[in-house]
C-alpha cells in the first residue's frame, strides 16, 4: 500500500545532503563477505559528466564494479561546482565543499584527474582502456573522436563502449492551465542512466557468450520517450493527475494533501464509501473509468470539497486497511526519517575524505548474498 512509502511533494526536491534527521550509523559491511558482488572483476571508465552517465557508473559501482571517473584535472566533474547546497569541508574551512550533487552519483567510484587534450593524458587513459571491460561516455558526437579516443579508435574486440547523449523536454508537466514545469529531479537522466546500466551488464553477458565486446548507443531523448509509452500524443499537461484513470491525483486536505489512486470500478467505489459520498458510485456521468476520465472537471472539485474536511492524518487513518492506493505527500525531511526508509537502510553514513561523516542515499538493490551498498564515499578530484 501507498502508505507503507509516503511519495515526495516534487516542488520540494532540493535535499542538501545532510538533512538533520537522527538514524543508527549503517554498517557497510556486506552480510557475507565471502560472496563476491555481482560485478566484482570488472572494470569500468567512465568519462562522464552531470548525472545520467554518472548515475549509471554508480549502478554498476554498487554492483562491484570497479569504476575509474576520469576527470578534468583542475576543474573535475561539472557538477563540481553545482550548488549551494555544499557538504563543508573539515580539512579546509575556505574551501566551497563538496557538492550535494556530485555527492549523488559517485558513490564507490575512483577519480582520476587526467588532461586528454595532451598527448600523455591520452596514452594514459588508452593504457587504462585497453585493462578495462566498459567504456562510457558522454560527450557530443565526434568530440572524443578528435583526440583519438572515440569508439572507432579504441575499439577491441572485448571491450564494451557505451555513449549516452543530451537531450531532455518538459511539455507534459505542469497544471492543466499553466506552464510547463520542471521534474523536481533528473528523471531522464535517471531513466536513462537505468538503461544505460541495464544495456551495459546485458552486454557483458553476451560477450561471455560470443567473446566480442560491442557499441551501445543510448541517447536520452529515446530513453525519454520510451518513458512515454502510456502518454496520449493530446493528453497535454494535467499537474498531478493522470491521463487515463480518473481519480488519481492529489488533493488537498484541511492541512496538506493526499495522494488518492481509485485504479478500477472496485476502488471508486471504494474512495466514494470513505468520503461518504456512495451516490457518486450510480451516478450517470461517473459509472465507468472512462465515463470519470471525460468528466474529471465535474468530479475533482467535489472531491476536493470532501477531502479539504479533514486533515491528512485524518485520511491516513480513514484509509489504513481499506485497500485503496493512497499516500501522505511528504517533504524531504519527513520522506528520509520514514520508519520504512530507514528499516530498508535507505540512509548510510559514511565517512568521506575531507568532509567527515555524511549522510547518503543508499543503493535500493538488496540480493539474497552480496548486499551492494556505499563501500567508498565518492571520490575527491585526484
Amino acid at each position: 500500500m501507498f502508505r507503507k512509502v509516503r511519495i515526495l511533494k516534487l516542488s520540494r526536491l532540493s535535499w542538501t545532503g545532510l538533512p538533520s534527521f537522527s538514524l543508527c550509523r549503517y554498517s557497510s559491511t556486506a552480510a557475507d563477505p565471502h560472496v563476491a558482488l555481482p560485478l566484482t572483476g570488472f572494470r569500468v571508465v567512465d568519462l562522464t559528466r552531470a548525472s545520467a552517465g554518472p548515475y549509471a557508473t554508480q549502478i554498476l559501482a554498487d554492483l562491484g564494479a570497479e569504476v575509474i571517473k576520469v576527470e578534468h584535472v583542475t576543474r573535475g566533474d561539472d557538477t563540481r561546482p553545482w550548488g549551494p547546497p555544499f557538504a563543508k569541508s573539515l580539512t579546509d574551512p575556505d574551501s566551497r565543499g563538496e557538492s550535494a550533487f556530485f555527492l549523488s552519483v559517485n558513490r564507490n567510484k575512483k577519480s582520476l584527474g587526467l588532461n586528454f587534450k595532451e598527448k600523455r593524458g591520452q596514452s594514459i587513459l588508452k593504457s587504462l582502456i585497453g585493462t578495462s571491460d566498459v567504456v562510457i561516455d558522454n560527450y557530443l558526437p565526434g568530440t572524443l573522436a578528435k583526440y583519438y579516443l572515440g569508439y572507432e579508435q579504441l575499439k577491441n574486440d572485448r571491450i564494451i563502449y557505451a555513449k549516452t547523449v543530451p537531450d531532455t523536454g518538459s511539455d507534459i508537466t505542469g497544471e492543466a492551465d499553466g506552464a510547463p514545469v520542471k521534474v523536481g529531479v533528473v528523471v531522464t537522466d535517471v531513466t536513462t542512466g537505468l538503461y544505460a546500466a541495464n544495456s551495459i551488464m546485458a552486454a557483458i553477458i553476451s560477450r561471455s557468450r560470443t567473446g566480442l565486446g560491442q557499441y551501445i548507443d543510448i541517447a536520452l531523448s529515446d530513453c525519454q520517450i520510451a518513458a512515454l509509452s502510456n502518454i496520449q500524443p493530446d493528453a497535454g499537461r494535467l499537474g498531478t493527475s493522470h491521463a487515463s484513470i480518473c481519480p488519481y491525483q492529489a488533493f488537498p486536505t484541511k492541512d496538506g494533501s493526499i495522494m488518492i489512486g481509485a485504479a478500477n470500478d472496485r476502488l471508486y467505489g471504494l474512495m466514494c464509501q470513505l468520503l461518504d459520498r456512495e451516490e457518486w458510485i450510480v451516478e450517470e456521468r461517473f459509472t465507468t473509468n472512462t465515463l470519470l476520465v471525460k468528466h474529471r472537471s465535474d468530479l475533482v472539485p467535489v472531491i476536493v470539497e470532501e477531502t479539504k474536511k479533514k486533515t491528512t492524518e485524518e485520511w491516513l487513518d480513514l484509509f489504513e486497511g481499506s485497500g485503496i492506493p493512497y499516500a501522505a505527500i511528504n517533504d524531504i525531511q519527513a520522506t528520509l526519517n520514514h520508519p520504512q526508509v530507514l528499516a530498508r537502510n535507505m540512509i548510510a553514513v559514511v565517512e568521506h575524505p575531507t568532509c567527515g561523516p555524511l549522510k547518503l542515499v543508499n543503493t535500493p538493490i538488496k540480493y539474497s548474498a552480496a548486499k551492494p551498498t556505499i563501500r567508498e564515499a565518492p571520490p575527491t578530484l585526484g
